[in-house]
C-alpha cells in the first residue's frame, strides 16, 4: 500500500498530494541531521503522514488552530513516535512555536489554507451552508468571536465591507441591509436561517446561477472571524524567513484572495531589488528565493474528479537560493533538532 492508498483509507484526501510530496522532496533529502518538515496546517495529518512515511529521518512540526484536528491528527501520527512535534498554534505564531521548541529553521514548510474537510462535514461547526446549525464558524473554539457575533453585532457598513471585499459578494449592501432588518426581529443565530436570507435579498437570475448564493457570504464570515488574511499576511513571511538556503514552501490556496497574498509575497521574494540606474546587479539586492511553479499550477482533471474539493485549489511553491543576511537562518549551520 502506497501513502496515497493509506491517507484515503484514513477518510481523508489529502488534495495534490503527489505533487507536494515531489516538490518537498529536495528539501529534506539532508545529511548529518535530521530533516525538519513544517506542516503549518495539520489538519487531519494526510500530508504529514505522507511526508514522514516518505522519508524516515524526517522529524515533523505540526501546527494547528483546531484542536479536534490536532486530537484526530494525534492519533493517526502515533506510529512515528518521537518524530512528531504537535503544538495548538496559529499559523502566524511561528516564530514564537520555533523560539518555545528551540529550533531555529525548518526544511520544508507546507500551507494548506481554508477550512478542512472535517470542519465543512462536522455541522455542529457551522462553517457550511448546506447544514442547519449554529452561527459559529470558529477554526479554533477556544477563540470568543463567533459567526453569529459578526452578523448579529457589526455596523452595517462594516457588514457590507467584510461581505464585498472577503467574499467578492456584488450585492453586498443588500445583503448587510437585510440581515441588519432580519436581526432587529430576532438575532440570526442559525446556518439555515442566514443562507436563506441571502438567498432572498440578491436577483432571482443571479439566484440561478453560479452554485449556491450563499456561498460567498459564509465565505466571508469565516475569513472574518479566524482573520484568515491578516494571519496569512503575517504568516508567509515569518515562514520564509524560517528556511535555509535550499528550504522550500507549498502554499495551497482556495480562493483568490489568498493566493494574490501568496504570489504578492513570493514575487518580492524573488524579485532583484537592484536599482534600475546601476549597471551591475548588487549581491545583496540579489532574489533570496526562486518559484518552483509557473504561476499557480492546478490539480489533475483525475484528482477533481475523485475529490471535488480539490477543484479550486492553487499550488504555489519556492525556494530559498540566498541567506536573508550573514548569520541568519539561510546561512546558519546550526539546528537544534525536535525532541
Amino acid at each position: 500500500m502506497n501513502v496515497g492508498d493509506h491517507a484515503a483509507e484514513a477518510g481523508h484526501v489529502p488534495v495534490m498530494l503527489g505533487r507536494v510530496l515531489e516538490l518537498l522532496a529536495p528539501a529534506v533529502r539532508v545529511t548529518g541531521r535530521a530533516p525538519v518538515y513544517l506542516d503549518a496546517t495539520l489538519g487531519m495529518g494526510g500530508h504529514a503522514e505522507a511526508m514522514l512515511a516518505a522519508h524516515p529521518g524526517l522529524r515533523l512540526l505540526g501546527l494547528d488552530r483546531d484542536t479536534v484536528a490536532l486530537e484526530r491528527s494525534a492519533g493517526r501520527l502515533a506510529p512515528f513516535g518521537d518524530r512528531v512535534t504537535l503544538v495548538h498554534a496559529v499559523y502566524d505564531e511561528l516564530p514564537d512555536v520555533l523560539a518555545r521548541t528551540g529550533i531555529d529553521r525548518v526544511d520544508a514548510a507546507l500551507f494548506d489554507l481554508g477550512v478542512s474537510s472535517p470542519q465543512l462535514d462536522e455541522a455542529d461547526r457551522g462553517f457550511a451552508y448546506s447544514y442547519d446549525a449554529p452561527l459559529d464558524m470558529r477554526m479554533d473554539r477556544t477563540q470568543s468571536l463567533t459567526a453569529a457575533e459578526v452578523v448579529n453585532g457589526y455596523p452595517p457598513a462594516e457588514l457590507a465591507r467584510i461581505l464585498r471585499e472577503y467574499g467578492e459578494e456584488r450585492f453586498a449592501q443588500r445583503i448587510a441591509a437585510a440581515i441588519v432588518r432580519e436581526r432587529e426581529r430576532a438575532p440570526l443565530d442559525s446556518t439555515r436561517r442566514l443562507a436563506d436570507l441571502v438567498r432572498t435579498s440578491i436577483p432571482a437570475a443571479t439566484r440561478r446561477t453560479g452554485g449556491n448564493p450563499a456561498k460567498r457570504t459564509f465565505q466571508a464570515l469565516r475569513i472574518e472571524v479566524n482573520g484568515e488574511l491578516d494571519t496569512w499576511r503575517r504568516a508567509l513571511p515569518a515562514a520564509l524567513d524560517a528556511l535555509p538556503v535550499g528550504g522550500r514552501v507549498v502554499v495551497l490556496s482556495y480562493h483568490s484572495l489568498e493566493d494574490r497574498i501568496t504570489k504578492q509575497v513570493l514575487t518580492a521574494q524573488t524579485a532583484d531589488t537592484t536599482p534600475p540606474e546601476l549597471p551591475i546587479p548588487l549581491p545583496d539586492h540579489a532574489p533570496r528565493f526562486r518559484l518552483l511553479t509557473r504561476g499557480a499550477e492546478l490539480p489533475s482533471g483525475d484528482e477533481t474528479t475523485t475529490n471535488p474539493r480539490a477543484a479550486s485549489v492553487r499550488m504555489r511553491a519556492a525556494e530559498r537560493i540566498r541567506a536573508a543576511h550573514p548569520g541568519g537562518c539561510g546561512g546558519s549551520t546550526s539546528h537544534k533538532e525536535i525532541s
